[in-house]
């Protein structure tokens, strides 16, 4: 029989089948898809992973927006029968495979920062002890700036290969969320953590039990257990007292962050210090540095001197042996962020821990006190984490001057600038604050757009293919990239200003939505006029950040009548978002809160200021990157460092500041706007009445102009200049992988 001769149309037809058919995917291709997705679900690494984050949430796109982004709470809404039948679709499981291949790539490396210049970590890693670890809106377990600090770390730490694992603790739920009542009155409420929807896995002993350790803690014996968090290549552990050995008042220990009265702040410094260190010994983990993030986890020390005096050694030596091993990092200039406990509270808690060591227990008492001598002194943990660590350090230049001095008092035979207290100053993880509009844009400028494989001839996908051996994440890093800035072929005015107008526009409608189901606006008339609540030509300054009074939140309206002037300026509008949370027993902060959004409602800013409730990471984001200019003005020299601002620089926003901090570092004349001189009064009234004035006076003689100052096409090239100025010289600095650097070089890999 002769073969029928197939028509053009009938072959394109079969070959088209024959290649459907060729990609489908086998049964054991999606088994391991499913179980290597459900791995890296419990892996942070996704959470500064663009295309890792498009996956969940192709998954479920209203999920992923109700459930806090969180990878694991995807895949618990997506069956897995669902999840196999989507992996069936060839686009999305070519896009789920690339994703796996770069995980599994990022985990492999070798040839990282650390493998170079500090190998040793590697066998005998640094540990890192802090009382919270801010990673992402999922798990939110940070209260503030040190705990995303603290995250930040240890994602840096990653990516440079560091030999590290972080320490912490369990707060079954969380910090409070935010809420405000009928008098505008800032509430909190709780909610309970779930570990099997957070990327959380329980540290298991060899019967594959929850490995349950001790910890001797006012009159009772503390059980607890660990929960293991995946950064990327490093593992943060986070304790955890809720056992059911123990009494309700230990399960409580790990509730709350910071939660509790002075008797419960005390239990939990001593379960984070002495049992984080049990807790490494139990695992194996020799640590050759254990750096303890704030003075919370200093207990640490004591848990490391015990271990000395029981192997035989005196009490000197081995205080000499544990401080060799230890370092401190310091991030208050703030008198009351310095914990202390009175002399009856410290033998409470440490009862049990001082009959085993009755000889040398006052000696320990005494390396808390600035006076050894006095009992009655109150036991400061500053002063422990001080006395105990080989070197230490503050969090920007500045904040070192005046950590020497603060601590002169415990070295009185040197001069102040010979106090030993060095400075780091603070980063952020750069693409982990990335939004993920500017990390396709900076990365389509450095790759350029690709089509996808599986896409028809002649369409591009959403997504940007990069040559195999091109690894942006790690150009992003370098100054050579942002230094490309200067060149206008590299990137136009047209395009940065094109794209500020996009990330306005996104945070405007973010905030619409945000107060929506804030219910701000009660009655049905006030509907039509929410949809238009904030102007997207308006110049849009942002201010979130931790309630503390220092920081001065209402410090702009204190001349409200000409602000009013300037937002009603229909040539040159200026608008307001502010977000932020006051400590639960901060009346003060509290009212500040309580003030702006009585003013955001019933004043004649109504509808050009807007207070977001429960600030978050997630809220953080869609600010610095949405805001035009990121204000903070804090009471100087109060500010130890600050970081968000430096977070608004990749998405071309610029800094409205008072030079303090990383600021007073950063700032050039060209970068952004300082508020004030390079000096501060001594009088806080008369500082506040100067730095109120001067700030008025950037923002009209100086911000305002700039920003509204257009050409024939309508783009401010001078405020582009400054945004270039912005990304070229604050960038590549204020990063955590320059931190992480430079504590690898100057303290860790010293003794």
């Amino acid at each position: 029989m002769a073969k029928k001769q197939l028509t053009p149309d009938e072959f394109s037809s079969l070959v088209a089948r024959l290649n459907k058919l060729s990609h489908k995917v086998s049964s054991l291709e999606l088994n391991d898809l499913v179980a290597r997705l459900n791995k890296l679900s419990r892996n942070l690494w996704w959470t500064w992973d663009q295309e890792a984050q498009e996956v969940f949430q192709e998954l479920s796109p209203r999920g992923w927006q109700n459930l806090y982004h969180n990878a694991v709470a995807i895949l618990h809404e997506v069956s897995e029968y669902e999840l196999r039948v989507r992996l069936q679709e060839r686009d999305f499981a070519g896009h789920v495979q690339q994703v796996l291949r770069d995980f599994d790539d990022y985990m492999g490396e070798k040839n990282t920062w650390a493998a170079k210049h500090a190998p040793q970590f590697a066998k005998n890693p640094v540990a890192y002890f802090s009382a919270e670890f801010g990673f992402h809106e999922t798990l939110p377990i940070a209260a503030g700036g040190l705990g995303i600090l603290a995250g930040d770390h240890a994602k840096s730490a990653s990516d440079l290969g560091l030999g590290f694992v972080g320490v912490s603790l369990f707060y079954r739920e969380g910090y409070f969320q935010q809420a405000f009542d009928a008098n505008n009155w800032q509430t909190e409420y709780y909610t309970l953590l779930n570990p099997k929807n957070l990327p959380v896995e329980p540290v298991l002993n060899d019967k594959g039990e929850p490995l349950v350790c001790e910890v001797d803690i006012g009159m009772s014996r503390v059980f607890f257990q660990a929960w293991r968090v995946n950064v990327g290549r490093v593992p943060v552990y986070l304790l955890d007292a809720n056992r059911p050995e123990n009494e309700q008042h230990a399960r409580d220990l790990t509730l709350r962050v910071y939660g509790g009265d002075s008797t419960t702040r005390i239990m939990q410094e001593v379960l984070l210090g002495m049992g984080g260190v049990r807790l490494l010994r139990a695992l194996g983990v020799q640590p050759s540095v254990f750096h303890m993030n704030e003075g919370h986890a200093a207990f640490l020390t004591f848990e490391l001197i015990r271990e000395q005096v029981a192997q035989g050694r005196t009490l000197q030596d081995a205080i000499a042996v544990t401080r060799k091993h230890c370092l401190f990092t310091t991030h208050t200039p703030v008198e009351a962020g310095h914990d202390r406990f009175s002399p009856d509270l410290m033998d409470y808690a440490l009862h049990r821990f001082r009959t085993q060591l009755p000889e040398v227990f006052p000696a320990l008492m005494a390396l808390g006190r600035v006076k050894p001598d006095d009992p009655h002194e109150p036991f400061c943990m500053t002063v422990l984490a001080l006395k105990m660590s080989r070197a230490a350090n503050a969090v920007s230049e500045l904040h070192g001057r005046v950590s020497r001095h603060m601590w002169h008092c415990l070295y009185p035979d040197q001069p102040v600038e010979k106090v030993p207290i060095g400075h780091v100053t603070n980063g952020i993880h750069l693409l982990g604050w990335m939004k993920g509009t500017v990390r396709r844009f900076w990365r389509r400028k450095l790759t350029g757009p690709a089509e996808s494989p599986a896409a028809p001839a002649g369409s591009t996908t959403r997504f940007w293919q990069a040559r195999p051996d091109y690894d942006w994440a790690t150009e992003m890093q370098l100054p050579d990239f942002w230094e490309k800035l200067q060149d206008e072929k590299f990137v136009t005015d047209e395009e940065l200003w094109a794209l500020r107008y996009r990330l306005r526009r996104e945070l405007l409608e973010f905030t619409r939505r945000r107060l929506l189901l804030q219910q701000q606006r009660v009655t049905h008339g006030d509907f039509i006029a929410f949809d238009h609540l904030l102007n997207p030509d308006a110049l849009t300054i942002g201010f979130a950040r931790r309630f503390a009074t220092y920081k001065r939140a209402p410090l702009i309206f204190q001349q409200i009548e000409k602000i009013v002037q300037l937002t009603r300026d229909q040539a040159r509008p200026v608008q307001f978002i502010f977000a932020g949370k006051a400590h639960p027993r901060d009346d003060d902060g509290k009212r500040y809160i309580q003030h702006i959004i009585h003013l955001s409602k019933y004043s004649d800013l109504k509808g050009h200021l807007v207070f977001i409730e429960n600030y978050d990471v997630h809220v953080a984001r869609q600010m610095l990157s949405g805001c035009d200019v990121w204000l903070n003005n804090p009471r100087r020299p109060l500010e130890a460092s600050g970081t968000s601002g430096m977070k608004a620089g990749c998405h071309g926003g610029l800094n409205l500041s008072i030079l303090d901090g990383w600021w007073r570092e950063g700032y050039n004349g060209e970068n952004g706007f300082a508020i004030g001189e390079d000096s501060h009064p001594d009088s806080v009234e008369e500082q506040d009445r100067l730095d109120s004035a001067n700030l008025f006076k950037a923002l009209t003689e100086e911000v305002i102009p700039c920003f509204f100052e257009r050409d024939d096409q309508g783009v401010p090239r001078r405020w582009i200049r400054k945004i270039r100025q912005a990304m070229v010289t604050l960038v590549p600095q204020f990063t955590t992988h320059r931190m992480v650097r430079e504590y690898v070089e100057k303290y860790y890999l010293t003794k």
